[in-house]
């Protein structure tokens, strides 16, 4: 006799909640009809369901998003690099505090070597017939960042061996949660015998079929929210070595929407907007942006990178600006509009000549105009670059930091943000030797404190 069971999987969503509406109500339904079949569900987030780009996300910390986890019946997540590193220490110990789901994630712990208790490193669930379905989870190694935030990462492919060693001898089936990208995965799928399935993000990769690798199936459903990842799952309960998984993907924008969907999504918005609602300062006249002009903010916030990093000059994207700032009342609603990134200041040294190769691509290459979003970034186009304490004109031979003529021998502290250490826009920056991130601040913050220190 065949046992069928319905896996269904996300990852990345990254507070899109446009898409929220119609995937709950999809999971909602899709559970009621199988449950009605007589075979089991399963529901797995694999990490960065909650971005604090949107207002809902911020002003509740990510609860709200656990509430909407909650209302779907999900059975397990683990946590991706959103949720590790961009909350608080606090705020991520007590973001699952209301969870009707398990957190399996193996590779998190407190700085005396404790899990945290709300992380399972792995759980067993039984399925109506008896099977044993072993689910372990892992997130991605930025060991550095979390160590700031007051949390020991441990290396996942280590880890996850361990757990996977402890299930095979546990469980009938080995489901890996994972939060470390399409490569890892692929590499878990050759060298650990006796996983069978594992779901996957990071990477925001698309796998309409999956992805056979080893002896197991790899999953993911890309980003956003886009789409919606179901693998069906059956073997004979006899014999549940002889197992098949066939994997397919569901595309939002075609699942049937829910007649208050609008509703839902305004209420969210709303919900965030009345708890950002303090405020900051009062402006006695507004505050612009341009992304192809030099303007206001983008001024401010070099200038405020600069002090609040003491370094020797800075360097930000006018891009980073999404919403101008009206005169009058200004509240952390507003500021969260204008600078929605999760992205935090940084402090990079580089010597004379590195800095010039940066200012070069910033003034002389098409850089200003690339369209981009991920590593925090959550605007348009990286718009033109602006500096506080530099100047530069390669037409007219003018190189200078603090007044004074670029040194190309000398190390200058830059104040900058982390985004540019992580992807390759500037390669002499991503591969400066000194980095000091300032964890938990994003930009929006910084600029805040800066504002407070003009108008106040």
């Amino acid at each position: 006799m065949k046992e069928k069971v319905h896996i269904y999987h996300t990852n990345d969503i990254h507070s899109h909640l446009e898409n929220w509406p119609r995937i709950n109500h999809f999971l909602v339904e899709r559970r009621e009809a199988h449950e009605a079949d007589g075979e089991d569900v399963f529901i797995f987030d694999c990490g960065d369901f909650v971005d604090r780009w949107h207002p809902f996300t911020e002003g509740t910390k990510g609860k709200g998003n656990v509430t909407l986890i909650n209302e779907a019946g999900y059975t397990a997540v683990t946590i991706g690099n959103n949720e590790g590193m961009t909350l608080d220490h606090r705020s991520l110990n007590e973001l699952y505090s209301d969870a009707q789901f398990d957190i399996v994630l193996a590779n998190l712990f407190l700085p005396e070597g404790k899990r945290p208790a709300w992380a399972l490193p792995r759980q067993i669930y039984m399925t109506s017939r008896g099977t044993k379905i072993g689910v372990t989870g892992v997130t991605a190694y930025y060991h550095r960042l979390y160590k700031l935030l007051d949390w020991e990462l441990t290396e996942p492919l280590h880890e996850l061996s361990k757990q996977i060693e402890l299930l095979r001898k546990e469980a009938d089936v080995i489901i890996v949660l994972s939060h470390l990208g399409l490569q890892a995965d692929r590499w878990i799928a050759e060298n650990e015998p006796g996983v069978d399935l594992i779901l996957g993000g990071h990477t925001h990769h698309v796998l309409p079929n999956g992805e056979p690798a080893g002896a197991a199936l790899l999953g993911a459903a890309g980003r956003y929210g886009e789409y919606v990842g179901y693998v069906a799952a059956e073997w004979e309960i006899e014999d549940v070595s002889a197992k098949t998984f066939n994997a397919t993907l569901f595309e939002t924008a075609y699942l049937a929407a829910p007649p208050d969907e609008t509703e839902q999504m305004h209420e969210w918005r709303e919900i965030g907007k009345k708890l950002l609602s303090t405020e900051v300062v009062s402006l006695p006249n507004p505050l612009t942006y341009s992304w192809d002009k030099n303007s206001e903010l983008p001024a401010m916030l070099a200038e405020a990178l600069y002090h609040w990093c003491g370094a020797d000059g800075a360097l930000v994207n006018s891009g980073l600006f999404l919403a101008p700032l009206d005169e009058g009342q200004v509240t952390k609603y507003d500021i969260h509009q204008m600078l929605p990134h999760p992205i935090n200041p940084c402090l990079v040294e580089l010597d004379g000549g590195a800095l010039r190769e940066v200012l070069y691509q910033a003034e002389e290459t098409q850089l200003p105009q690339l369209t981009f979003k991920g590593l925090g970034f959550r605007g348009v186009m990286m718009g033109k670059f602006v500096y506080h304490h530099i100047e530069a004109d390669f037409q007219n031979n003018i190189l200078q930091i603090g007044g004074k003529p670029l040194n190309l021998e000398e190390t200058y502290k830059i104040a900058t943000i982390d985004t540019f250490t992580f992807g390759k826009f500037f390669p002499q920056i991503q591969h400066a030797q000194m980095k000091i991130y300032y964890l938990p601040e994003f930009l929006r913050d910084v600029m805040e404190w800066h504002l407070i220190q003009l108008y106040k």
